[in-house]
């Protein structure tokens, strides 16, 4: 049976953003998902911060996943029909549609359909047909381990909000497994070494032809990503299609 540190329920982008801080911060992640976000259903997407004439919305949820698998996210098509305490008492046991999962914690960002939670006893909010997951300020839930992030913590249905809420719990997360970790951060050379300081816990320093060099990385991906970028039309909602038919 595969033991992971951290498994996230829900592969859009509170998940994915989730994901990405804590496989950095070297938490053994696996994103498991059902399907596509629902992202991949808008036209396009033109509210997110740092994108100024937008940016196609399939593109982006791509880039995402691409950017938590680098991190070192492992990822997992499957349904999670049930998430309960383990029977040592150690964690948590995932069923998916083919095997069962062990987890020391578990992000839930899945929120259409909640109902792999039922047996944790969680508190539940109602508004209308669908029901949120009662969260404190950092996405920890009345289970300790169990955290939600996103629209199931009923945060506004946005992408910029579930990018930093998902974010967010998942430094939560990686406060609650290493109270050492500082910061998901890379400073230039000398920022804490010239005032006598140790690079935290979760920081590196690197020199200025590193930074160079990393940056021309990135713009060379992002570039080869527009340039080899087929459109698509968005795929619509089930339920918009049974209207039209």
């Amino acid at each position: 049976m595969t033991r992971y540190d951290v498994v996230i329920v829900g592969g859009g982008v509170a998940g994915l953003s989730a994901g990405t801080f804590t496989a950095r911060a070297d938490l053994d992640t696996l994103v498991v998902n059902d399907g596509v976000s629902i992202l991949y259903r808008n036209a396009i997407l033109e509210n997110f911060p740092g994108f100024p004439a937008g940016i196609d919305s399939r593109l982006f949820c791509l880039m995402l996943e691409e950017q938590a698998e680098r991190a070192g996210c492992a990822r997992l098509d499957a349904t999670v029909s049930d998430v309960r305490h383990a029977e040592d008492g150690d964690g948590f046991s995932v069923e998916t549609d083919d095997e069962t999962i062990d987890a020391d914690r578990i992000i839930a960002a899945s929120w259409s359909d909640s109902d792999y939670l039922d047996g944790l006893g969680l508190d539940f909010e109602q508004s209308g047909s669908k029901q949120f997951v009662s969260v404190d300020d950092t996405g920890r839930t009345g289970v300790d381990g169990l955290y939600a992030a996103g629209r199931l913590a009923d945060k506004y249905h946005q992408a910029i909000v579930s990018a930093g809420h998902g974010s967010q719990v998942g430094l939560t997360v990686v406060h609650d497994a290493d109270p050492d970790f500082y910061h998901d951060w890379v400073a230039p050379e000398g920022y804490f070494t010239n005032r006598d300081r140790e690079v935290p816990v979760g920081c590196e320093e690197i020199s200025e032809d590193e930074r160079q060099r990393r940056a021309r990385r990135a713009h060379d991906r992002l570039r080869k990503y527009v340039e080899e970028w087929e459109d698509e039309t968005p795929v619509p909602h089930p339920s918009f299609v049974e209207e039209m038919e």
